[in-house]
C-alpha cells in the first residue's frame, strides 16, 4: 500500500487533501495515487525519468508530484504561465518524455510537446474545469491511469527539476538541492526521510503559491511525508485567511507580495480572524520590506520566519521573528552547511559592517550544481550586494545582477530584451527594475523606434510580446527614448536609466 493508505488506516475520517471544488481523505488519496504511479513506471521515461508538469494549483497537481516521487520518477516543475515555444526549450533541455497537464494548459502543453518531440501529454481537470475537447494528441488523465493495483516500491527516488534563470536570460535546469533532500535507498527509506521534516509537526499545510515554485513545492514532500495540505489557486486574501480559519492551518509559506495584500484586508477582519491554529509562517523569495514585516510580527507574533536562498541551493541565511524585531531588515545568519561573508575587492572577506558583494560557501562540498554540466564549485554568490555584523548577521543593500523579483517572482530582462528586439518597430531595448510598493518591483523597458518619426504604440509592443512570453514577463511600463545610456565599452548602463526614470527624462512615458 502507498503512506496514504497506511495513513488512512490511522486517521480514516481526516480530509487529506483539499482545493476550491475537492477534498479527499487519505484513502481517497491513494486511490488516486495507485492507477498513476503504475502508469508512470510502466511509461518508458528514458534514462533520466523526467515528467514535465505543467498545471495550474489543485488537488491533482500536488498528486502528480507525489506520484512522480513515488515511481521514481524526476518530476519537472513547469510555470503554468509560460508560452509553448517557452515550455518547448524546457521540455529539450530537461529531456522530459512525458507532460502533464490540465485543462488549462493542454493547448500549450500539446504544442510544446510537438515542437520538442515529446510524444506523452496526459490531462486532468483543473478545479472547475471538465475536459471536453482536449487536442487529439492529449490524453485524459483518467484514461491513462487504468492499472490500480499496488505498486512496487522498490525503485530508488530521483530529485524534482526546477528552472531559474540567469543575466543571459535562458532558464537553467537545476535539480532539489542537497539540503532539501532527503535520499533513501528505495521509495520506502525516502518516505521514512520525508517524515521527519520538522514542519510535519506544526499540522495542516497552506499551499498559496504556485506550486511550480521551489517554496510551495514544499508541500508536495510534507504530504508524502503524512501532513494534510489545503491547495489554494490564484492568491485572494479573503480565501487565504478563510482557509486559514476554516482548515486550522498550521504552517504555510509565502512571499512579500503575499503579506502586502493580507494586511491590505480590513483592519477589523484581521482583527477577528481566528489564527489561533498558525505556528509556523516562513517568508520567502524576496527581501520583504521592513514596515510589512514589522506589521506582519505585530500581527501574528513569533511564528513568522524569514528565509533567504535560491532554488539552486534551498535556504543559505534564516532568522526568526524575534531576532528579526533585535535587528530590523536582517535576513539572519547562515545555516549549515553554509558560512556567509561580505568579499573585499580581492576575493577576501571584508571585516563587520563592510558592504560589498556576499558570497556562502558550501561546507558539504555541493555547490550550485546545474543538469546543463555548469558548477559553481563550494563558493557561489546569488548575486547580492550586502553587509554582515560581528555576529553574522546579514542586510541585503542591492543587486548585483539584473535581475527583477516581482510578487517573488524571477524576470530576467535579458530574456524580455532578446524577444522584445525581435519585433520590427524596436531598433534597441533595455529593461530594470524599480521599487513597486505592492509587488517589490516591477519592469520598465526603454525602447528606441526603429522609425523615430513613426514610433510604435507601448501598448502594442506590450500586446505582441504576450504572444511570445508569459504574462508576467511583460513590462509594467515602456518608455520611448531617442537612445540608451552605454558606458565607455558599450554596455547598457542601467544605473543611468533608473536615475532617468525617477526624473522622467527624455523618455516618453507609457504606463500599460
Amino acid at each position: 500500500m502507498t503512506f496514504a493508505a497506511q495513513i488512512a488506516a490511522q486517521r480514516p475520517t481526516e480530509v487529506a487533501l483539499r482545493d476550491i471544488v475537492e477534498e479527499l481523505t487519505w484513502q481517497q488519496a491513494d486511490d488516486r495515487l495507485r492507477p498513476a504511479v503504475n502508469a508512470l513506471l510502466a511509461q518508458d521515461l528514458g534514462p533520466l525519468r523526467r515528467v514535465a508538469i505543467l498545471a495550474s494549483n489543485s488537488v491533482a497537481t500536488l498528486l502528480g508530484y507525489v506520484a512522480a516521487t513515488l515511481s521514481g520518477s524526476s518530476a519537472v516543475a513547469v510555470n503554468s504561465h509560460l508560452t509553448a515555444p517557452e515550455t518547448a526549450y524546457i521540455l529539450e533541455d530537461s529531456e522530459a518524455r512525458l507532460v502533464f497537464c490540465d485543462t488549462t494548459t493542454a493547448e500549450v502543453a500539446a504544442e510544446a510537446a510537438r515542437l520538442a518531440g515529446v510524444p506523452t501529454v496526459v490531462a486532468w481537470d483543473a478545479p472547475g474545469v471538465t475536459a471536453t475537447d482536449l487536442p487529439d494528441s492529449v490524453v485524459s488523465f483518467a484514461e491513462w491511469c487504468t492499472d490500480d493495483s499496488e505498486p512496487r516500491t522498490d525503485v530508488a527516488p530521483r530529485r524534482t527539476l526546477v528552472y531559474t534563470s540567469g543575466t543571459t536570460g535562458r532558464p537553467k535546469g537545476v535539480e532539489l538541492p542537497f539540503t532539501s533532500w532527503v535520499g533513501g535507498a528505495d521509495i520506502t527509506e525516502h518516505l521514512a526521510g520525508l517524515a521527519t521534516n520538522r514542519m510535519i509537526g506544526f499540522g495542516r499545510h497552506l499551499a498559496v503559491g504556485p506550486l511550480y515554485h521551489s517554496g510551495p513545492l514544499s508541500a508536495t514532500r510534507l504530504f508524502a511525508g503524512g501532513v494534510p495540505v489545503t491547495v489554494l489557486g490564484k492568491f485572494d486574501a479573503e480565501a487565504t485567511l478563510t482557509a486559514i480559519e476554516r482548515d486550522r492551518i498550521g504552517s504555510s509559506i509565502m512571499v512579500p507580495t503575499h503579506f502586502q495584500r493580507l494586511l491590505a484586508l480590513p483592519a477589523e477582519r484581521r482583527a477577528t480572524a481566528d489564527v489561533s491554529s498558525l505556528r509556523y509562517l516562513l517568508q520567502v523569495g524576496a527581501k520583504c520590506p521592513t514596515p510589512v514585516k514589522q506589521a506582519m510580527i505585530d500581527w501574528l507574533g513569533d511564528i513568522v520566519w524569514e528565509s533567504y536562498g535560491a532554488s539552486e541551493v534551498g535556504t543559505t541565511c534564516m532568522i526568526s521573528a524575534q531576532d528579526w524585531l533585535d535587528r530590523p531588515g536582517s535576513v539572519g545568519r547562515a545555516v549549515p552547511p553554509f558560512e556567509a561573508y561580505i568579499a573585499d575587492e580581492q576575493g577576501n572577506p571584508a571585516p563587520p559592517g563592510t558592504e560589498g558583494p556576499l558570497w556562502f560557501r558550501d561546507t558539504s562540498g555541493h555547490g550550485i550544481s546545474y543538469i546543463s554540466g555548469v558548477r559553481s564549485g563550494n563558493e557561489f554568490t546569488l548575486g547580492e550586494i550586502g553587509r554582515m555584523d560581528a555576529d553574522g548577521y546579514v542586510w541585503i543593500t542591492d543587486r548585483l545582477s539584473d535581475m527583477v523579483v516581482s510578487g517573488g517572482v524571477n524576470i530576467y530582462p535579458a530574456e524580455v530584451e532578446q524577444v522584445l528586439g525581435t519585433l520590427p518597430e524596436v531598433a534597441d531595448v533595455a529593461c530594470f527594475g524599480i521599487p513597486d510598493e505592492a509587488m517589490g518591483e516591477r519592469l520598465v523597458a526603454l525602447i528606441v523606434p526603429a522609425d523615430s518619426a513613426n514610433p510604435p504604440d507601448p501598448a502594442d509592443i506590450a500586446n505582441r510580446g504576450r504572444a511570445l512570453l508569459a504574462g508576467y514577463k511583460i513590462p509594467k511600463e515602456i518608455h520611448l527614448t531617442d537612445s540608451l545610456p552605454r558606458t565607455a565599452v558599450g554596455k547598457l548602463d542601467k544605473k543611468a536609466m533608473r536615475s532617468r526614470h525617477a526624473v522622467t527624462g527624455d523618455a516618453v512615458k507609457v504606463t500599460l
